[in-house]
């Protein structure tokens, strides 16, 4: 998969992306917002976790006029996420997708509303979701702002969702419907 809309290029991550995720997923300032303080990661845990995927997940690493700023990735929904997200079983093409921008430079510049915005085209026209889906922690208003802007609504809480450095945080079960798209 290789997508390209205005300045973001998104691409399938390799390899060779070990070491500069890696410096993203070890720099405290990112980490307060993905994955947490106290988890850190190193070259081994790049590679074990976000560059050998299973499970339908694909990792992608973005780019902004040609640097490499940040990851993304994304997933069709399998049955137990569903459930635990309050949908049917039968509901088809639902995406969830989680990222981060690693390069703290980056930020507030809407690079990540831009970067959202191309991900939902590409799932929308070349996978055909007809959902997609976040989780968010409730704390990240940033994050949450960022996808209220590309058209995402706040569906429900989700108590106790995602262990972050060392507790459990309620999450924001955040979607989008195609539909709203043709309007």
């Amino acid at each position: 998969m290789v997508y390209s809309k205005n300045k973001i290029h998104i691409r399938p991550v390799e390899l060779k992306d070990k070491q500069i995720l890696a410096k993203w997923l070890s720099n405290p300032v990112v980490l307060e917002y993905y994955e947490g303080r106290d988890r850190p990661f190193n070259q081994h845990t790049v590679q074990e976790k976000l560059i050998h995927r299973t499970g339908g997940v694909t990792g992608c690493i973005v780019e902004y006029e040609g640097k490499e700023i940040g990851y993304l990735q994304y997933y069709p929904l399998d049955k137990e996420s569903k459930k635990k997200y309050g949908f049917s079983i039968k509901e088809e093409n639902i995406y969830g997708t989680d990222q981060f921008i690693g390069e703290a430079e980056y930020w507030n510049k809407g690079i990540g509303t831009e970067l959202v915005q191309t991900m939902m085209e590409f799932l929308i026209k070349e996978k055909g979701a007809k959902r997609l889906v976040m989780d968010p922690m409730i704390w990240n208003e940033r994050a949450i702002r960022c996808y209220e802007k590309c058209g995402y609504k706040k569906n429900r809480i989700l108590p106790g969702n995602e262990l972050h450095e060392g507790v459990y945080h309620d999450s924001w079960l955040m979607e989008y419907v195609e539909e709203v798209l043709l309007k």
